[in-house]
């Protein structure tokens, strides 16, 4: 008996603890080499502060993604003003498939232990200060898709084992002192030359430089007849100049051979795709590029849940990388085929390509297939004035007072040039904090003209269904239906206000403090009872300067006004935003209002001046939010 006790113990044991105790073990070693990495880095922007060596698992900690078995599988820390060297414990992340570690000033060499790393896809090393040579332990990274070396100081030979690496799909290591020759064993061949730019010391055909003993690249040696044949009728002469003309035409034809197989051997590959689709003959899609479907689902690692950037109403984006190492949002619309929607992504597409302007998110290229439709952004690596304002990380700073300032001027000039320099104008139709993006500079970019549609100079487009965002869409705009650059401006105020205040246009919070749900009228409500204090962001911990923040707040409510006739084109906006005009304008409204006050609130003598923007709000149903 006991001993049947104890058997089923030890079945307990292997079944369930065995298991568990090697999940907290592997997290644990896992743990512990990436602590070990992060006190080998000098870190002056604390990313790495959440890397808490007491805790048992990493995958709590920024930067570090898990699998559902609590396994690391990415660290990424590119662009994070890191220093330091790395560290061989490094090589205990059996499962890592992304190392990203560009855009730093790590120095050092390469820990050959990054040769143990066999589900690694992708490592990016690139704009570093790594010096020594190449591992050859890397050879045997059998999965590795993506290897940028690209922009340090390493030194010596590229390893001959790199050329095992089949699935290898972008290879640089331009921008180095490597040395010696490129193997070429038929795979580094499909790379081009631009891979192992700036290394002064390679050699070998795919370089284009003949290595130090070796013959130099020449065209094919000429064409040598053969000896003319005596004939009895002593016609040698005539034999002799019939060779030579047949030698002078052999050569001339030979010649653009010649040439052509060089100049393709010099030139880098292009491929191109064709994807079948049907196409409006009408839409004419520029220079943009066309991706295939596998390059994009390369890119995104086929639409992975962990790359979704955002879901809107017309699809969800992802994060990518390019085969040529750049990072973009690619926009995957939604998959079920409504009617008229290949006309719809044809469009949106014509028109985002039209306006090209510093403050408008670029189109850089889109995907057509029977199944799939795609656009294809440059990646904005600060995300959303929404998201800054309200969703960032706790290691992002937030948005400080001359940065607002900035945003909301640029903004304003991208809304502008939509207004006023296309042809025909662009209405975004869904203005706000979540639809500006920030670049690396926290430069505003206009983005997502997925509702915007285009007009003629005298049309004003109708549409059966209200879509926009709660809280941001201009009452005649909800009432009627009716569309123009003036619901634009109506959205630029109220995304301003998103700015000052750092809240949501609509936000059903605020009930709690009895308080105005529509931030146009929380506004308002302060405005009136002279606190100014209460609508400025407290994340600006009082580092404002309160002129600026009256100007701004004049802007917006200018831009707020009822009627869609009184509120400024976006150009005269840009110009008050440049302090010219402002005063006037405002001095202007306010005599206005003055008179309205007189005349349509004359029999409501306990009646307040501003008027509660929820006054024509109706009960339809929207189509948003995005």
């Amino acid at each position: 008996m006991e001993r049947k006790l104890w058997s089923s113990f030890c079945l307990w044991l292997i079944l369930v603890v065995h298991p568990l105790w090697m999940i907290m073990v592997s997290a644990n070693m896992e743990g512990d080499a990436l602590h070990s990495l992060r006190s080998n880095l000098q870190d002056p922007n604390n990313v790495l502060q959440s890397w808490d060596p007491t805790l048992v698992n990493p995958c709590t900690w920024f930067h570090v993604t898990c699998n559902n078995d609590n396994s690391v599988i990415r660290v990424d820390l590119g662009n994070a003003a890191l220093s330091g060297q790395l560290v061989p414990q490094l090589g205990l992340l059996k499962n890592l498939q992304y190392l990203e570690l560009y855009s730093n000033n790590i120095s050092g060499t390469i820990p050959s232990d990054l040769g143990n790393l066999t589900s690694l896809v992708s490592l990016d090393l690139y704009l570093n200060s790594f010096t020594g040579p190449i591992p050859d332990t890397l050879g045997k990274l059998s999965k590795l898709r993506f290897l940028r070396l690209n922009n340090n100081t390493l030194t010596g030979p590229i390893p001959l084992s790199l050329t095992n690496i089949t699935s290898l799909q972008v290879l640089d290591l331009s921008n180095n002192r490597l040395s010696g020759e490129v193997p070429d064993n038929g795979s580094f061949s499909l790379f081009t030359p631009i891979s192992f730019a700036n290394n002064l010391n390679l050699c070998g055909p795919v370089t284009g430089r003949p290595c130090p003993g070796s013959p130099p690249f020449s065209p094919p040696p000429p064409f040598i007849p053969p000896p003319p044949i005596s004939t009895p009728g002593g016609n040698s002469a005539t034999g002799a100049i019939a060779g030579g003309v047949a030698a002078g035409a052999a050569l001339l034809f030979a010649a653009p051979a010649i040439a052509f197989a060089w100049w393709r051997r010099r030139k880098p590959q292009e491929f191109f795709f064709d994807v079948p689709a049907e196409e409006d003959p009408e839409v004419h899609l520029g220079q943009l590029k066309r991706f295939s479907l596998r390059e994009l689902q390369v890119a995104t690692d086929s639409f992975s849940n962990k790359n979704i950037l955002g879901r809107g109403g017309f699809g969800k984006v992802y994060k990518g990388r390019l085969a040529d190492g750049s990072l973009v949002a690619v926009k995957r619309l939604k998959e079920e085929r409504t009617p008229g929607g290949e006309l719809q992504f044809q469009t949106e597409v014509e028109m985002i390509s039209m306006a090209v302007h510093r403050n408008l998110l670029r189109l850089r290229g889109f995907c057509m297939t029977p199944t799939e439709r795609l656009l294809v952004y440059p990646y904005m690596a600060n995300g959303s004035v929404a998201s800054c304002l309200r969703e960032r990380p706790s290691h992002q700073l937030p948005l400080d007072w001359p940065t607002r300032k900035r945003i909301a001027l640029g903004s304003a000039r991208g809304l502008s040039y939509l207004h006023d320099h296309c042809d025909p104008k662009i209405i975004h139709r869904d203005v706000k904090a979540a639809n500006i993006l920030l670049d690396e500079e926290f430069e505003a970019v206009v983005g997502d003209f997925g509702l915007a549609k285009l007009m003629d100079y005298k049309d004003t487009h109708v549409t059966t269904a209200v879509r926009g965002t709660i809280g941001h869409i201009a009452p005649e705009y909800l009432s009627t239906g009716k569309s123009s650059e003036k619901t634009d401006v109506f959205g630029y105020g109220i995304m301003l206000l998103e700015l000052i205040t750092g809240q949501r246009a609509f936000d059903l919070a605020r009930l709690a403090n009895d308080d105005d749900v529509m931030l146009l009228d929380w506004v308002k409500g302060l405005l009136k009872e002279k606190k100014l204090e209460m609508l400025v962001d407290p994340d600006l911990q009082n580092n404002y300067v309160e002129a600026e923040v009256e100007q701004l707040i004049q802007v917006a409510l200018l831009c707020t006004q009822g009627s869609p006739m009184d509120r400024p084109k976006m150009s005269e906006v840009v110009r008050m935003l440049e302090g010219d005009g402002l005063a006037e304008r405002w001095d202007e409204w306010q005599k206005v209002e003055v008179l309205r006050q007189e005349v349509e609130l004359a029999p409501h003598p306990n009646s307040d001046w501003i008027v509660d923007s929820t006054e024509n709000l109706h009960a339809v149903e929207l189509s948003g939010p995005r």
